[in-house]
């Protein structure tokens, strides 16, 4: 029997030229989201949400292009990845000349692709990139933005998934491992789940909508940690497809939250 944990990591290839960062602060994800307009793709450096905003860098600018190679979403087919990973590194190198910066994420949206820096002055950016664009990029338009953002809200807002985007992205990553392990997804088993609270108290609250919607209480201890010791681990049989699973981790969260508490992942077995 092989379990899969929802604490799987996803690595992902980044070929873009980036201010460097501390270690702890590389951690780069990417998802999907509709927007107004249809999908849109965000890769973002999930790493640096605890320490937003750094005052250091109080300027944001998206800088990249507009493209006609497009699929009907308006998204990147796979010729023309090359040549825009080509332009978001050449747009990077330019930034790091000119001034200190963090590079926060990219994201593309009705055929435009944009990379995010957070920086400490925009003099002479626009007119640096946009020539640059025009003079090695010439098939592509310019599509470059320069705010002030002290409070970082493109990173924080817009940029950073969302706690609904974040439980899909995450389930995400344990329904790919079932599958690649060869599981359909198409039968019902035992799903464990593990939460942690501030007190027994908090914690005989979650029990009580538990055991009312049919999860079995599987072990109750008390952990050494200054934060929510008291854990709990529940199982209920279910499937666990990813509209299933995502749609139960995030009651399980919510109601954890109503009780103090934190839910913090599910795991269970792999079904051929």
């Amino acid at each position: 029997m092989k379990n899969i944990n929802i604490k799987v990591g996803l690595i992902i290839s980044l070929s873009l030229a980036v201010h460097k960062l501390p270690a702890q602060q590389e951690n780069w994800d990417v998802y999907l989201a509709q927007y107004g307009k249809g999908p849109g793709s965000t890769m973002v450096n999930m790493g640096i949400r605890p320490n937003a905003p750094d005052l250091n860098f109080p300027f944001v600018i998206s800088a990249g292009v507009k493209f006609v190679s497009c699929d009907s979403n308006g998204l990147t087919i796979d010729s023309e990845f090359k040549n825009l990973n080509k332009i978001s590194d050449s747009i990077a190198s330019t930034i790091n000349q000119l001034v200190k910066n963090v590079l926060v994420g990219t994201f593309t949206y009705q055929c435009e692709r944009r990379d995010y820096f957070y920086v400490s002055d925009t003099i002479g950016l626009r007119q640096r990139i946009t020539g640059l664009i025009l003079k090695r990029f010439s098939q592509y338009t310019p599509a470059i933005s320069i705010k002030y953002d002290k409070d970082w809200t493109a990173y924080l807002d817009f940029l950073y998934p969302t706690e609904e985007t974040m439980e899909y992205m995450q389930n995400e990553k344990v329904v790919m491992k079932l599958q690649q392990s060869g599981d359909k997804l198409e039968k019902e088993r035992q799903v464990d789940h593990w939460l942690y609270f501030k007190s027994e108290t908090d914690r005989a609250c979650f029990i009580t909508y538990a055991e009312k919607n049919h999860y079995k209480i599987e072990s109750k201890t008390k952990e050494n940690r200054i934060e929510l010791p008291y854990k709990l681990q529940l199982s209920r049989i279910d499937k666990v497809d990813l509209p299933t699973i995502t749609k139960i981790t995030l009651e399980l969260r919510t109601e954890a939250k109503k009780c103090n508490g934190n839910y913090d992942g599910w795991e269970t077995f792999v079904i051929k």
